[in-house]
């Protein structure tokens, strides 16, 4: 019988699926080493993982704290900084990386500094980084969101996905040829781009998820593939290796949203019966 799995555990490994054997991929905390780990494990063992910080070719042993935690390897190939990682990606020896989601649009832009107007902000986020480095110049952009939206324009534009579509992109001779955001993973599903009008459409949803459960979260009218499919489930293989290198991502987050839910139906109780 087939392992249960989470919606965490379900993200982590579609996105570890988007990394393919001897390519360079850069990492940041969180969801994408676990990914990067999961990969170079079960089927990209040839794949050079890199952090931001300039730790080149390091074999994950635990998720790390920090982008510059050489305490979570068991080893790496060489050590430099963090000026020479992104002179890599200008250069182009970044095959893949990983970028999280506050806003996007139809194609590809996005925002992560700030929500609402920028001098009195409803939310200061943490701002670009490397953020539009990495879209700009990597072979191809993995994005993910957990909690961001889809907006018809942006609130602040801090990284250039395809710009105004077409081959906007291209033609600003800004941005290598063929680079750009790849694929958007959401909790509901995931989101390629057309390859000649760059917008934003739905390729696969999540087990559970109906089209219109996506529809009514996106303001513009959506584009649906014609062989929309549902997204494969984890191995036994993938789920155990998740379970061991980073229990606390999976089962931290499920056991404080329990707890969550928990404490707003004891309130709700505790209201109702006062």
């Amino acid at each position: 019988m087939a392992k249960k799995y989470t919606l965490d555990e379900l993200l982590i490994i579609t996105a570890a699926r988007e990394i393919h054997d001897h390519e360079n991929v850069i990492l940041g905390v969180g969801l994408p080493t676990t990914a990067g780990a999961l990969a170079k494990a079960v089927h990209a063992p040839h794949a050079t993982l890199m952090m931001e910080s300039g730790i080149i070719d390091f074999e994950p042993l635990v998720p790390p704290n920090h982008i510059a935690d050489a305490h979570s390897c068991r080893g790496f190939s060489y050590a430099t900084d963090l000026f020479s990682a992104f002179t890599m990606t200008y250069r182009g020896f970044v095959d893949v990386c990983f970028l999280g989601v506050a806003q996007i649009d139809r194609y590809g832009n996005l925002n992560t500094t700030v929500i609402g107007d920028y001098y009195k902000p409803k939310l200061r986020l943490p701002g670009s980084g490397g953020a539009a480095d990495f879209i700009s110049y990597a072979g191809r952009t993995i994005l993910t969101m957990r909690g961001g939206e889809f907006v018809d324009t942006l609130d602040y534009f801090t990284s250039p996905g395809y710009l105004d579509g077409g081959d906007s992109r291209d033609e600003s001779g800004l941005f290598p040829p063929g680079s750009g955001p790849s694929m958007l993973l959401t909790t509901k599903g995931v989101f390629r781009f057309d390859e000649q009008t760059r917008e934003m459409y739905l390729a696969r949803t999540h087990p559970g998820v109906s089209i219109d459960d996506i529809r009514k979260n996106i303001p513009w009218d959506l584009k649906i593939a014609e062989d929309v499919s549902t997204t494969d489930r984890p191995t036994d293989e993938e789920i155990t290796f998740i379970r061991r290198f980073a229990p606390t991502e999976v089962v931290g987050r499920k056991l404080m949203f329990e707890l969550g839910l928990a404490n707003a139906a004891r309130k709700a109780q505790e209201k109702s019966s006062g």
